[in-house]
């Protein structure tokens, strides 16, 4: 008992805070998430793909290159750009000449920030450059990584928009809003403790918060077995032996035991970054069974053209055949699956297929039953990129490999491990449940009920924790003295 209460009160000084701080931050977070650029916005902001007859081919801009994966063309406010994706990687050429185009000029970046503004209705006659940033607050994703350092343009419109555009590709690649980053300091800055510092490194980042989480976890475990010993009972009501605020945080953490533990360990889950549970990558194995040399070559120049309308065109390898995919808006594209051989494009299609996705998956392993399109009220949802495009699912004994329909990319490797970790990190920490996901606004009460009672809880361990320390540093009591 002696060891218990040690533990639960010095571990409960230290991140009682800390918890309180994610139960606020929590229901913040659940209604304005981090800033990021949405597909929607992305799609909204691309111009139309001019062409013309001097323009190189992407097989040339795949030549440059060593390994090129896949290629895309777009339209930037200076010329045409092929991005070329080598490894973790990408690479920008001009298309009307393969020479490097990477964004080396604020007066570029500030060109490109306007014109993809301008298309999605924004007011730019206060735009101007703000920085060149390696990281700030709003860009420390890994996903942006290649694309750093990043150029900073300050819109000036009402809503306070900034726009973030690539040195090495030229996209606009991350935005924010002035109600964004007010509401994220007290949300996903402070839930995720995210000061720049910090976050940048990603290694003791993760290392820090999870130490916090697992301290909290044992806090939290150590005070509900000593809130459960030191329950007393009247008249069949539970009561408390403690006074004053002990006795409201005796209650209170009794009342909301099992969600405060289990939220406190979800959220620890939500670091463990491949520690205890699989990450949901490909192997090292798998990767070799699907790799293949691209013959770029082998891309005819009746092929490549894209068709009239086009705002965004990829040119990727998916089971060993060659694809162009078209973008023409936000949940509309088209797919051709070109004819090498005949030197004439097959007809378009939408999307991939469950044969073809069928015929990749068994590069990847045998036994595996035919793929079918995950439901949106699926226990296991996954989403593509594109809305409406359809995600297939192919069971292959305990291995589920989701594959994107629009795209070919693999989405997901699913496991035993990834379907447990699923329930116990989504359901547990977001609510991410399909009967409550049916109904949005019994969720967000449910969620804002619970962390509300977890905030209060938690408050009163925080006001607890500081009259112990000031009454030890006054000397009016001794370190090991009971509640």
């Amino acid at each position: 008992m002696g060891a218990l209460i040690l533990v639960h009160r010095w571990l409960g000084i230290l991140v009682c805070p800390f918890v309180a701080m994610w139960f606020g931050s929590g229901i913040v977070m659940h209604f304005v998430p981090f800033p990021a650029l949405s597909e929607a916005e992305r799609i909204d902001g691309l111009a139309v793909v001019e062409t013309s007859p001097g323009l190189r081919s992407p097989a040339e801009a795949a030549g440059a290159v060593n390994d090129a994966a896949r290629v895309r063309l777009m339209q930037r406010v200076d010329r045409p750009v092929y991005l070329v994706s080598v490894g973790s990687g990408v690479k920008a050429f001009g298309a009307d000449d393969l020479s490097d185009a990477a964004v080396r000029s604020e007066d570029l970046a500030l060109a490109i920030a306007v014109d993809h503004a301008r298309r999605r209705k924004i007011n730019v006659t206060q735009a101007a450059f703000a920085e060149l940033t390696v990281f700030d607050q709003w860009t420390l994703s890994g996903a942006l990584n290649r694309h750093r350092p990043l150029y900073r343009i300050a819109l000036g419109d009402d809503a306070g928009t900034d726009l973030y555009v690539s040195s090495a590709t030229g996209e606009v690649v991350g935005d924010t809003t002035r109600r964004e980053r007010g509401w994220n300091y007290v949300g996903s800055v402070a839930h995720w403790i995210y000061p720049t510092a910090l976050r940048s490194r990603a290694e003791v980042w993760n290392t820090t918060v999870w130490s916090l989480s697992l301290a909290a976890l044992i806090a939290a475990l150590a005070g509900s077995l000593l809130g459960i010993l030191r329950i007393n009972m009247a008249q069949r009501r539970i009561t408390s032996s403690y006074p004053g605020w002990h006795q409201w945080h005796h209650l209170l953490g009794l009342a909301c035991m099992i969600f405060v533990v289990s939220w406190i360990f979800s959220g620890w889950l939500s670091m463990d970054s491949g520690r205890l549970f699989s990450t949901g990558t490909l192997t090292a194995e798998e990767v070799a069974r699907i790799s293949s040399a691209p013959t770029w070559n082998e891309l005819s120049k009746q092929e490549w053209r894209p068709s009239a309308g086009a705002k965004e065109v990829e040119w990727f390898w998916f089971d060993g055949k060659l694809y162009r995919r078209e973008r023409t808006g936000l949940d509309t594209q088209h797919l051709f699956a070109v004819g090498v051989s005949a030197g004439v494009p097959a007809a378009p299609q939408e999307f991939l297929g469950a044969r073809e996705i069928g015929d990749f998956v068994k590069r990847l392993t045998s036994g595996c039953n035919a793929p079918n399109i995950v439901a949106a009220d699926d226990n296991y949802i996954i989403s593509s990129s594109m809305p409406n495009a359809p995600v297939y699912r192919s069971v292959c004994a305990e291995i589920w490999y989701h594959v994107d329909g629009a795209s070919g990319a693999i989405l997901e490797r699913s496991d035993r491990s990834t379907r447990v970790y699923r329930w116990l990190y989504s359901a547990l920490h977001t609510m991410d449940i399909p009967a409550l996901n049916a109904h949005p606004l019994l969720r967000s009460a449910l969620i804002v009920l619970l962390c509300g009672c977890g905030f209060v809880f938690s408050l009163t361990g925080v006001v607890i924790g500081w009259r112990r320390l000031r009454l030890q540093s006054s000397g009016a009591l001794s370190p090991r003295a009971a509640p």
